[in-house]
């Protein structure tokens, strides 16, 4: 066979290293837009005490206006997919980026209830173009090594919840909360240009470039994103329902409020650990052996928490969070492999619309539970919906590639 001429190899040498440069630029931007989102909406709970100091709010009204941010992210996750079919999902996400930050902005000239109401549903708006888009940018540069990738994303997002509200409380210590809002807001605008001028254009589903198109479809693949929702809703549940009966179950050990604060920090580092490890692991040794041991041992760890005295428990909760979190890094890396191109944007929006549905009910479910039969005995069925996980998976596992299946 006779050799390529040097120039030929030369220009696919270039190719091959622009399409590397495009796809990071566009999971550093992506990870960057995860980040400042999660941030922005974890930093509300900064902002709630000094909301009810400031306009005499009732904790019925201050959970209202949490509400109202949430239930507009969840609910227009799949009409900004749809979107994205008439703009490009970059454009989607700098605009929702750029509404997200307005959003703030008015937040900051609010004088009460109803402004604050209206703005935070606004942010909330824009913030419900960031998880479908940016999740499907890196799963369509990445292609077959997106399940990683999106680990890396995933991670991101939990990097914004530690680094955004501490830094607005430290705002605040100098400035009124006027001002922390709108330097924030600032800052979101800034970070809504650079994905518009930096980030590469998202490849289309009919596109010859992207990447994504080179992934197999596997049977029934509609099935089987029907339970890797199911698994994902599951999953959202537990985690959701355990850090809400933590604080309890940590008082009846005779923790102090002090050492519930630490407690939960230690959950959010090894959630953000597992997050960033275990889209790798589902890479390596495949998503069904990963996502059973991650349940099982979840629910392992939350009952030794139950059992275990204050000390011991408090150095199992990094390793429980990591658990804990690290499952959802798995799933969202798996949606791509069970959806024809041209239609992910459309499947990570109803996916993370369950999960963050799944999110907002679950506490009060398993809160109605505690104050029925208690917190440990509420926690313990949040364990045990844990291991319903499992056979979900099995079920699963043939509607994937065999590639991914098991290892």
């Amino acid at each position: 066979m006779a050799a390529l001429p040097r120039y030929a190899m030369s220009t696919s040498r270039d190719a091959h290293l622009h399409r590397d440069q495009g796809a990071w630029r566009s999971l550093a931007l992506a990870s960057l837009a995860h980040a400042l989102h999660d941030g922005m909406s974890d930093m509300i709970y900064v902002l709630l005490p000094v909301w009810q100091a400031q306009f005499a709010l009732s904790y019925g009204a201050l959970a209202v206006l949490r509400a109202l941010y949430v239930g507009s992210l969840a609910l227009l996750q799949v009409p900004s997919s749809r979107l994205a079919n008439y703009l490009n999902a970059r454009t989607v996400l700098a605009l929702g980026t750029l509404l997200t930050a307005v959003g703030y902005a008015l937040v900051g000239l609010s004088g009460g209830l109803f402004g604050l109401g209206i703005s935070l549903a606004l942010a909330g708006a824009g913030a419900s173009t960031q998880h479908p888009l940016a999740s499907a940018a890196v799963s369509r540069a990445y292609g077959m090594a997106a399940r990683v990738r999106l680990g890396t994303y995933n991670f991101a997002g939990d990097l914004g919840k530690a680094i955004l509200p501490p830094t607005v409380s430290l705002l605040l210590t100098f400035m009124g909360w006027r001002a922390a809002v709108w330097v924030v807001a600032g800052f979101a605008t800034v970070v809504a240009f650079l994905i518009r001028s930096l980030m590469p254009a998202v490849p289309y589903a009919d596109s010859r470039t992207s990447t994504l198109n080179q992934l197999p479809a596997p049977p029934n693949a509609k099935a089987g994103f029907g339970l890797l929702l199911a698994i994902g809703v599951l999953d959202s549940a537990v985690r959701m329902a355990f850090l809400l009966l933590l604080p309890f179950l940590l008082q009846d050990k005779g923790a102090s409020l002090t050492t519930v604060g630490a407690a939960l920090s230690l959950v959010f580092v090894g959630g953000a650990f597992g997050k960033a490890t275990c889209g790798w692991l589902g890479a390596r040794f495949g998503l069904l052996a990963t996502v059973i041991a991650t349940e099982a041992g979840t629910t392992a760890a939350i009952l030794a928490v139950l059992a275990l005295p204050l000390a011991p428990a408090l150095a199992l909760l990094p390793l429980l969070g990591a658990m804990l979190n690290g499952t959802s890094s798995v799933l969202y890396g798996t949606v791509p492999e069970l959806v024809a191109s041209r239609g992910i944007e459309h499947a990570f929006a109803v996916f993370y619309t369950g999960t963050l549905c799944s999110s907002a009910l679950a506490p009060v479910f398993y809160g109605r539970l505690g104050d029925a039969v208690g917190p440990v005995w509420a926690a313990g069925a949040a364990a045990v919906t844990a291991l319903a996980v499992i056979p979900l998976m099995f079920a699963l596992s043939p509607r994937l590639g065999p590639s991914h299946a098991a290892r």
